[in-house]
């Protein structure tokens, strides 16, 4: 089902607005954030609520919580839900529709499992600049440090978020790093930094390619808007390759998690693993349609999921 406005109401906790969702099925937002999508949202140890996570996003800082098919979203109106929240959490898509197209174009068992074992996972539509930008900043990274460079690139030069109205709904680690309560910087900004100022937030050998990217954003030389609009999905990544550092696999992140484009496929190492565990040596991940990336992601934690229990 497809979550209109009508299923969405507001409230007000003190000075904070709240909204909620009701019969959020298909949606679960510890996997929604768990999964190697976005590195700014992090969980509330201390919530009233079953799970709620917090971070930055678009600019504003929410949390989003859920008790069961119901979702919270703290420092949110009901207009900011219907212009940014609804799309950004993707609960303007039909996942039952997805999954069962998905389905339809696979009897592979490990898919069957992965859909089942992944049910709630939603791919966010971030920010394009932010995804280009975190994507190359996880090369040869894990997310915890991913994590600390982003935060700290935003404390650098991003923008310092109110949050006077959250207490009760920030993240530990947000208090704890406040990098976290800043906006992700603009590419003016941290072109700005420069390649030493950036490599000085200890980007290592990644800090030419983030230079490489805003200067480009900067210039007209990349065009977001190009790559948004670009019809076929092999032509948006060659696009994104135009960039120092920028690869298949970063590019294709991007493009899923920031321009929408449900069916670029990223490879990495746990991808890789899946495809000899689990497919045919000639298996041909485009066969799996215009929501190959959803299938990606579902296979995605799967197999990180199975890994946890064997742990």
């Amino acid at each position: 089902m497809v979550y209109l406005k009508e299923r969405a109401t507001e409230y007000r906790e003190g000075a904070l607005s709240v909204v909620k969702i009701e019969n959020a099925t298909l949606f679960d937002v510890e996997k929604v954030f768990d999964c190697g999508q976005s590195f700014r949202f992090d969980r509330v140890e201390h919530s009233a609520h079953e799970k709620e996570f917090s971070g930055a996003a678009m600019g504003r800082y929410i949390s989003v919580a859920q008790d069961g098919d119901t979702v919270y979203i703290y420092n949110s109106t009901l207009e900011d839900y219907e212009s940014i929240w609804c799309r950004y959490l993707a609960l303007d898509r039909d996942y039952e529709a997805i999954n069962d197209e998905i389905l339809s174009l696979s009897d592979n068992h490990a898919l069957i499992d992965a859909v089942s074992c992944s049910s709630g996972i939603r791919i966010l539509k971030q920010d394009e600049w932010e995804a280009i930008c975190s994507f190359i900043i996880s090369q040869n990274n894990n997310i915890p440090r991913i994590k600390k460079l982003v935060a700290a690139l935003s404390e650098k030069c991003g923008e310092r978020i109110d949050v006077s109205a959250m207490a009760g709904h920030i993240s530990e680690l947000h208090l704890e790093n406040t990098g976290n309560l800043y906006s992700f910087p603009t590419p003016q900004a941290v072109m700005a930094l420069g390649i030493d100022g950036l490599a000085a937030l200890k980007t290592g050998f990644r800090a030419k390619y983030i230079f490489d990217a805003a200067e480009r954003l900067c210039t007209g030389k990349l065009d977001l808007e190009g790559v948004k609009f670009c019809n076929d999905t092999q032509d948006a990544i060659d696009m994104l390759c135009s960039v120092k550092g920028i690869g298949l696999k970063v590019a294709s992140c991007a493009l899923l998690f920031g321009f929408a484009r449900l069916d670029a496929f990223p490879i990495d190492v746990w991808i890789k693993k899946v495809m000899a565990k689990y497919f045919s040596a000639d298996f041909d991940h485009t066969t799996l349609g215009q929501y190959a990336g959803i299938a990606q992601q579902y296979l995605f934690y799967y197999e990180r999921y199975l890994k946890s229990k064997e742990e």
